[in-house]
């Protein structure tokens, strides 16, 4: 798969919920994680982080917005359960993606929803744990942007194989001589 990927949250206060929250973003192959203007986690409070993922990829506490630096070319995408946004099933995730989610019990802000490059939604009845919409959503830009056999027309599993990835034409180069 190409491109890269972060998750964060906004004003999480619940350290079990972030430490679920990058525990799974590890394993989906998370480039990073953030949190902006968290309420002071608490890193032993992360046990539900299992793979111990804040030492295996980069962790960054923005503590206002304008701290907020993603490398050029990321593209912000909301998840927020919103009237105008994009439900889930029909957005195309961008290559360079950084995904955030609003704090428990509440929504994102005005300030991040207006700076985010596209808002999505879960089509669900009502919000969800911060932890399962981002394993939803990350799962569903794995499923969609990955290397996997179609999905089949009939029930089961798929009858084609995986795309064989096709390299570009052989090049050489031609070695430097001394002079």
């Amino acid at each position: 798969m190409r491109g890269y990927f972060a998750i964060g949250a906004e004003k999480i206060s619940k350290a079990e919920n972030f430490g679920n929250l990058v525990r799974t973003a590890h394993g989906f192959g998370a480039s990073f994680s953030f949190t902006l203007a968290a309420k002071r986690l608490d890193r032993r409070g992360l046990v539900a982080d299992t793979s111990n993922s804040l030492t295996g990829m980069p962790y960054y506490d923005w503590q206002n917005i304008d701290q907020m630096a993603l490398p050029e070319g990321c593209q912000l995408v909301g998840i927020e359960l919103t009237d105008d946004a994009i439900e889930l099933p029909s957005f195309r995730h961008p290559t360079q993606a950084a995904y955030i989610l609003g704090p428990e019990r509440a929504s994102l802000s005005q300030a991040i929803l207006d700076r985010c490059d596209h808002v999505i939604k879960i089509p669900t009845s009502f919000c969800l744990n911060v932890a399962t919409a981002g394993a939803i959503v990350m799962y569903d830009r794995v499923a969609t942007l990955g290397r996997f056999a179609p999905r089949p027309v009939r029930v089961g599993g798929p009858v084609e194989p995986k795309p064989i990835h096709i390299h570009g034409k052989q090049r050489r180069r031609t070695p430097i001589e001394d002079e």
